[in-house]
């Protein structure tokens, strides 16, 4: 989480990107929200200079409470004590952006050597996909690492991490051979991207410290993973079917929020209108 959101300035400068709105909830209680619905209860969030809101929206507001109970406004009081009841939240400052697998490796001390999630502050799932709870079974089955794989254009590959990849007897898993992060799309070994959600061991943190900055001069989580596959670590991966929303940059996260917003029933109008003004458009 610890980056500068670039694309979303100015609003980054005063908001985390992992708190812009999906009309009245952030994106990243729809992703913790997505952890505790697959068993995983204990949340530690890795933040930095800049993200103390993300600490506050999941905090208790007392104050706020009572203002709502003078007015009876019960239904909004539940709606504020939402995110703190999702899960035991812990937050670790990431300090420098030194990317995500230096992230990743400042929650050693929290998780110690048990296998763990990681997910994304940018990205989240259908809770009904059951993505992440098959991962965590496939974990628990292979003890190596487990990712998530889904298929893009060819000429999207150069700006994700990309797997190279043999089949299994089950059609959704896949084992993985290799990983190479942000290829040229003549190097690409497959079009099957690394998206957002990672089950891994413990084991994991002393590659973490040892791994040195790869792709733009930060340490990758993906270097690290490769490093233990490359000494016998078994790595497979869910391929997703579903859908992805990806809220990383300014059209998807449009493309999110009105998509989900359709599907509200709480907003009369919103989707007559949306025909109506999507007939204007060329």
């Amino acid at each position: 989480m610890a980056g500068n959101a670039t694309r979303f300035l100015p609003v980054t400068k005063a908001v985390p990107k992992e708190l812009l709105p999906i009309v009245d909830k952030p994106v990243l209680q729809y992703i913790v929200e997505e952890a505790a619905a697959a068993g995983l209860d204990d949340v530690t969030l890795i933040t930095a200079r800049g993200k103390g809101p993300i600490v506050d929206y999941f905090d208790t507001r007392p104050d706020l409470e009572d203002a709502l109970a003078e007015k009876g406004k019960d239904d909004l009081i539940d709606a504020v004590k939402a995110p703190e009841r999702i899960a035991e939240i812990h937050t670790i400052r990431q300090g420098r952006p030194k990317g995500l697998g230096h992230a990743v490796g400042r929650a050693a001390s929290h998780v110690g050597e048990e296998p763990f999630a990681v997910l994304l502050g940018d990205e989240f799932y259908e809770v009904d996909d059951k993505l992440l709870p098959r991962m965590i079974d496939l974990q628990a089955e292979t003890g190596g690492i487990v990712l998530a794989l889904i298929e893009v254009p060819e000429e999207e590959v150069s700006r994700y991490g990309v797997a190279s990849v043999e089949a299994t007897d089950t059609p959704d898993v896949v084992a993985v051979t290799g990983l190479v992060e942000k290829p040229a799309r003549e190097d690409a070994p497959s079009n099957l991207i690394l998206i957002g959600r990672y089950v891994l061991p413990g084991a994991i943190f002393p590659y973490l410290d040892r791994t040195k900055p790869g792709s733009g001069g930060e340490i990758q989580l993906t270097d690290a993973m490769d490093a233990m596959r490359a000494n016998g670590t078994p790595v497979h991966a869910v391929i997703l079917r579903g859908r992805r929303y990806d809220t990383g940059q300014p059209v998807e996260y449009l493309q999110t929020l009105v998509e989900l917003a359709t599907r509200r029933h709480d907003l009369p109008g919103f989707n007559a209108w949306l025909r109506e003004f999507s007939a204007t458009l060329d």
